[in-house]
């Protein structure tokens, strides 16, 4: 079992479940004050919401659209210190419908200027290093190698970026497909080959490229990015090969996930998320969908165990044979760097 020097990972990351009221509440219990929340309605068909602290608690992102950013007042009151005020809007908080809210803590800002090829853009950014987590929002100049820090101090795995201020698809890098290759979130489309996204050039520890797409970098456009690195027994941004068996793969993680989002990448297939919330127990891991406004599928799916999850149904949509998959996780492992096991929370 790997070591974490993340001894509590509610402190960094945590799902949330609530019910809406249909006016403002308070949603505690998150465990931390969160930086970016993304949220779904489990039972209606409604939008993947996101908001986070860089932009603000009136800007809101969809993932299951290319739209550019909204200003909306009755979506996300404020980011609280155990959780979020959810206002009175209907795709965040309708009266009866129940929700499921993942949040990341991210923590210290700052400001600066981009640099790489082209006129240097002002950026603003929150990062939290023990985490690996950064929120990153910046122009683009519409050169091909503009270069962007990250602030994390290591090399990123995962990267999320989003055209704020035009109607772009979600763009994702992902170290296990490298920096050639694109998935758009928003979207159930199979990876891409283009170097106009990531300029053909892996992260460093310090910056992330981009080419000179309309996606990423067009001169004057606003983005926002959001940077995951790997922490040992916390996170991982792995890939694995299915088996079409419902005795499926396994994917090791180091920790007991606590949140899964999983794509297969050869193929046209939805986004899955799960979480160890809804239901909670083994196979019975709902998902939904960041690339719809579906409601929850009720299908079981995998197992989340002590150190990865496995794989519990023939499904093409997390476990076709020979089918290629990626994934990001979140999670906890059962020793901490204080060699101090971990007790039942």
């Amino acid at each position: 079992m790997a070591y974490t020097t993340i001894n509590k990972h509610t402190d960094y990351f945590n799902t949330k479940l609530y019910t809406g009221t249909g006016s403002n509440q308070a949603i505690t219990g998150v465990g931390h004050q969160p930086d970016l929340i993304w949220w779904k309605c489990r039972n209606s068909a409604k939008n993947n919401g996101i908001m986070d602290s860089v932009r603000g608690n009136t800007k809101r992102i969809i993932t299951n659209s290319a739209n550019a950013e909204s200003t909306n007042t009755d979506y996300v009151q404020s980011f609280d210190s155990d959780g979020f005020t959810a206002g009175s809007n209907g795709n965040m908080n309708s009266s009866g419908d129940t929700f499921c809210s993942w949040n990341w803590k991210a923590g210290t800002t700052g400001s600066g200027n981009t640099g790489g090829s082209g006129t240097y853009k002002s950026y603003t950014y929150s990062v939290n290093t023990t985490a690996g987590f950064s929120i990153v929002y910046y122009t683009g100049n519409g050169t091909a190698g503009h270069t962007i820090p990250h602030h994390l101090g290591v090399v990123p795995s995962l990267i999320i970026l989003k055209s704020i201020s035009a109607s772009e698809h979600w763009q994702m890098y992902h170290h296990k497909i490298g920096a050639t290759k694109y998935l758009e979130m928003s979207t159930t489309a199979a990876e891409a080959s283009n170097t106009n996204r990531w300029h053909n050039t892996t992260p460093t520890s310090s910056v992330f490229s981009l080419g000179n797409h309309t996606s990423v970098n067009t001169d004057g456009t606003t983005y926002i990015a959001y940077c995951f690195a790997e922490k040992t027994g916390y996170s991982k941004f792995g890939s694995y090969t299915g088996n079409g068996n419902a005795d499926g793969t396994f994917a090791y993680t180091g920790f007991k996930p606590a949140y899964v989002l999983i794509k297969q990448i050869n193929e046209t297939r939805d986004w899955l998320v799960m979480d160890n919330k809804r239901l909670g127990y083994n196979p019975n891991n709902y998902d939904l969908h960041p690339s719809g406004s579906d409601t929850e599928d009720t299908n079981a799916r995998l197992d989340l165990l002590s150190n990865g999850f496995k794989q519990r149904v023939t499904s093409s949509a997390n476990n076709k044979s020979g089918g290629t998959f990626i994934y990001m996780a979140f999670g906890q492992s059962l020793v901490g760097s204080n060699n101090i096991p971990c007790t039942a929370r």
